[in-house]
């Protein structure tokens, strides 16, 4: 199949319609008699016949009513006849413009609104995206239907026209869960990874009891959140484990956030009960049992290292608050005073901040590069400072608008610390 058939159509149907626009331009004139020098345009003659009539009307009212006498209505009377007549013989007769006239507008018409339609704007994507559907699109379908796993040799000479026809498809059956499914793993093949979240997040939207799709989308949400169970994976998973409270994968999803976000009884929670599940079912589950305990040690490893760390109560100066958006970001670092990159940092969402306060932990868990530990930091008696800043953009350097507190300096055994938000950078 050839870019003819739709780029053919596309241009039959616009000429179509610019023939149809250029007959309608030209009726009045096929319209007007065909029998040259009697054409007469009768409009301002009605015009002037109807507003005699008028002035008549009145000059006869205010002549009943006494206003005016006999004399003076019929004076003027016989003056609004005599413009009536100075009127007709005005009028001229209206030319009907010839034949080359008439083909001229329809042959211009078509030729200035193609003109317009190319030059007004770079149309190279639309042509591509016209190959693509014309080369490829029975291979996208076929893919994103599971007709096929794997597209032919031919249909990937050119990536870019195949997902290019696999988008289209997809935003052409926006209903179809399967097929945004489908798109996310097209996605996740290219390392698209915020591409393939929102994909996932449709499929899930639109089949949100389909267990599969929606524990591949905590997964991949998790994984691209490093390791963190954000509010939008959480509740996915918590929704699968409410309709099957025995789904391994989700348990594990949650054993693995819990621990990241310093939650360890509940991760070892977790553990527990997966552990209990998997030992439950028939036959040898040696190697996966070992796996949860080292996995549980792991924990209770992260949990000493997180009882050395440092607790930050961050708050936010209340006439600040009004300039927290939803979508900012909350960064809190010990870093060294004399500068550098810190030794432990967090990078957290705003939702974290309740009525304007926030308990966060940082300990090497929290560490930057493996070297530069916050322990390594205090054994070396460096001199610390804790500093705390909301982002709008989320980007980990400041930017004008974002708010920001005062560092506040830590001495060597210190374990706690307050820091306020109060100011905004100019």
């Amino acid at each position: 199949m050839t870019i003819f058939s739709t780029f053919g159509l596309f241009i039959a149907l616009s000429l179509l319609i610019a023939l149809l626009l250029a007959v309608i331009t030209i009726m009045p004139w096929l319209r007007a008699t065909r029998t040259s020098g009697t054409s007469v345009d009768n409009q301002l003659l009605d015009i002037n016949v109807a507003v005699f009539r008028e002035r008549l009307a009145e000059l006869k009212t205010d002549k009943d009513s006494g206003t005016i006498d006999d004399a003076h209505y019929q004076n003027q009377k016989l003056e609004l006849e005599r413009q009536l007549l100075d009127a007709q013989r005005e009028v001229t007769p209206m030319v009907a413009p010839g034949i080359k006239s008439r083909l001229i507008i329809m042959v211009w018409v078509p030729v200035l609104a193609g003109l317009a339609y190319f030059l007004v704007g770079d149309r190279t994507p639309v042509f591509d995206l016209w190959t693509a559907e014309d080369k490829v699109a029975q291979v996208a379908d076929d893919l994103l239907t599971g007709k096929i796993d794997q597209p032919p040799a031919w249909a990937i000479e050119d990536g870019t026209q195949l997902i290019s026809a696999m988008q289209t498809n997809v935003y052409r059956h926006a209903d179809d869960p399967d097929r945004w499914m489908r798109l996310s793993e097209l996605f996740l093949s290219l390392e698209a990874t915020d591409s393939a979240i929102e994909a996932l997040s449709r499929a899930y939207r639109l089949s949100p009891d389909n267990e599969e799709i929606a524990t591949t989308y905590a997964q991949i949400s998790f994984f691209a959140n490093k390791g963190q169970l954000d509010a939008s994976s959480r509740r996915v998973l918590q929704d699968v484990l409410a309709k099957n409270p025995q789904h391994e994968g989700a348990q594990m999803l949650m054993a693995m956030g819990e621990a990241r976000g310093s939650n360890f009884a509940e991760a070892q929670g977790w553990i527990k009960r997966l552990r209990e599940s998997i030992a439950a079912k028939p036959g040898d589950h040696s190697k996966a049992l070992a796996s949860l305990d080292e996995l549980s040690a792991n924990v209770i490893a992260q949990e000493q290292q997180a009882a050395q760390g440092i607790e930050v109560t961050v708050s936010i100066d209340a006439s600040l608050l009004p300039l927290v958006k939803a979508n900012d970001v909350l960064f809190v670092a010990i870093r060294d005073v004399k500068g550098g990159p810190p030794f432990a940092a967090k990078r957290l969402p705003i939702s974290i901040i309740k009525q304007g306060k926030a308990s966060i932990r940082l300990s090497d868990l929290d560490a930057m590069m493996p070297e530069r530990t916050l322990q390594s930091a205090r054994s070396d008696k460096t001199q610390l400072a804790v500093v705390a800043r909301v982002s709008h953009s989320g980007t980990a350097s400041a930017e004008s608008g974002d708010l920001s507190g005062n560092p506040v300096v830590i001495s060597a055994e210190q374990t706690q610390v307050n820091i306020e938000i109060n100011q905004q950078i100019p």
